[in-house]
């Protein structure tokens, strides 16, 4: 096996011999997503505890496309480099219609970025890297094989009942977090049920050993002549495995189609040899769905246990990773007594838009790649005609729009005439510095940027100002020769100016901690 799955130490918590005294977190959930909550929580001075009943990284690569806000996330948590140092980074797409290319495109053109545009990496690396950043931190809490049996709040606390090799004990917390996937236990204790749509369609995942030099692009087939009728997707990994998606149809049997028998003449049939080693497989049924509210009092959800969806477009692993972004600062506020409990509110408010828009291109995606008989095969199959032809066409090929952070509407005042890709609601896009880059020196903190100018220290914010350079004059200024932009904590433009007064800003820095 390309990766040695080693189990994590199971401890005897203390809570087996006497009562725990109440914790401000528990985390449910050590995967990517739950162990992320707890780091981005101690960044802020936050402990947790993280409960999870296994205590082995995920089996299987899983998510394995990490796209740059996602490694930017990574990045203040301590593992970016090391996850792109590992990846397999690439930028360049390829689509084909049978065995003819219709078009490729370019996610990252420009240069002046710390992330790349994309990193492939097997979600065990990444599990694996942040478990080890979570053992070295003195505010993190991880045990292994405690699994919550059940779920109990009131308006002041959350208490869960939790199963270990010794027996049961009890946690009181002021917050839950469930970050326990798409098959939340937490959520069905709660009886929360997922609104939206199921789709009439599977595809097999198959992981492959292979020596090969397919260049580290992502590779789309409509119609395949290797897969007739079907769709298809080639992905490369590190340690020479490669993820191979194949589309199978509604009638097929999941538990047929993951034996050997059936996997292993399809791959052969998309790579051209039987010079390979079956590495792990899965078959996964579309769905794009999510809860009405991420926020049910004491119990927060995040990840996959607040929305799933189809996995073209890599939203789901880093839909997630956002979800973090967004809520740790916010939960710390309210912790630390810096905000009301109505700041979790905005949380709410902006990962269920967030949520919105990967559904919505998830769904979109789904129905171009699986078009029902009619109108929508008609439109899918003259588009791929046209594409191969007519340049303006290509942009309504659909084989999975990829994952891009949502900007978050109404987000805060902002002075006509500067770029849109820092707009209010968007990320903050980075810059390399003289000592660094621009995202190293944001995030964690609310920051008054100041660009071509001087402005006064503002109570409740860190100010910075840095030299304006060609790229950050034609990220933030455009042809104005001066600006202040007010940085959220989670890095996230919260408000611009060209010449604010002090009072202006400090009634900016109250709105971020009030919210909405």
């Amino acid at each position: 096996m390309p990766y040695d799955y080693q189990p994590f130490e199971y401890t005897a918590p203390p809570g087996l011999t006497a009562p725990e005294p109440r914790h401000k977190v528990v985390i449910v959930g050590a995967g990517p997503i739950g162990v992320a909550m707890a780091l981005e929580l101690a960044n802020h001075g936050i402990p947790s505890v993280v409960l999870d009943d296994n205590n082995v990284v995920s089996v299987g690569s899983r998510a394995i496309c990490w796209s740059k806000r996602s490694l930017e996330i990574l990045d203040r948590l301590g593992v970016g480099e090391k996850s792109v140092e590992k990846g397999v980074t690439w930028k360049v797409g390829r689509t084909f219609h049978r065995d003819a290319e219709v078009f490729n495109f370019d996610l990252l053109p420009e240069a002046g970025h710390k992330m790349p545009a994309f990193v492939n990496l097997q979600q065990y690396y990444v599990e694996e890297y942040l478990v080890q950043a979570a053992l070295a931190n003195p505010l993190v809490d991880l045990r292994f094989k405690n699994k919550v049996v059940t779920v109990h709040q009131d308006a002041d606390e959350a208490r869960v009942d939790i199963e270990t090799p010794d027996g049961l004990y009890s946690l009181s917390c002021a917050y839950l977090i469930a970050c326990d996937g798409a098959r939340s236990p937490v959520r069905h204790m709660m009886g929360l049920e997922f609104d939206g749509e199921l789709f009439e369609e599977r595809f097999l995942i198959a992981d492959i050993e292979m020596t090969a030099d397919t260049p580290s692009e992502r590779w789309f087939w409509f119609e395949p002549t290797f897969h007739p009728g079907q769709s298809a997707l080639l992905h490369k990994q590190p340690d020479n495995i490669y993820r191979i998606d194949l589309q199978l149809g509604w009638d097929t049997d999941p538990e047929e189609e993951k034996t050997p028998e059936k996997v292993i003449p399809r791959i052969e049939k998309v790579v051209g040899h039987s010079d390979f080693r079956l590495d792990w497989v899965s078959v996964y049924t579309f769905q794009c769905r999510r809860l009405q509210s991420f926020v049910h009092d004491r119990v927060l959800f995040v990840g996959d246990s607040a929305h799933v969806v189809s996995p073209f477009g890599a939203r789901g692993g880093n839909g997630g990773l956002q979800d973090v972004d967004n809520l740790g600062w916010k939960l710390a506020a309210v912790l630390n007594g810096q905000a009301e409990t109505s700041l979790l509110e905005t949380y709410d408010a902006e990962r269920t838009y967030g949520s919105d828009e990967n559904i919505r291109n998830s769904t979109r995606s789904t129905r171009f790649m699986t078009p029902a008989d009619g109108a929508e095969r008609l439109f899918r199959d003259q588009v791929l005609a046209l594409a191969s032809k007519a340049p303006f066409a290509r942009g309504w090929v659909n084989s999975g729009r990829l994952s891009v952070p949502c900007v978050y509407p109404d987000c805060g005042p902002d002075a006509p005439g500067l770029p849109a890709v820092s707009r209010p609601g968007a990320v903050a896009p980075d810059a390399p510095l003289d000592n660094g880059w621009l995202l190293s020196a944001l995030g964690g903190k609310v920051t008054v940027l100041a660009l071509g100018c001087k402005t006064a220290d503002v109570p409740g914010a860190e100010t910075l100002s840095v030299p304006v350079t060609d790229t950050i004059r034609a990220r933030y200024l455009g042809d104005a020769a001066q600006a202040v932009y007010l940085i959220r904590p989670d890095q996230v433009v919260a408000a611009r100016w060209k010449t604010p007064d002090a009072g202006t800003i400090s009634a900016a820095i109250e709105t971020i901690w009030r919210g909405k």
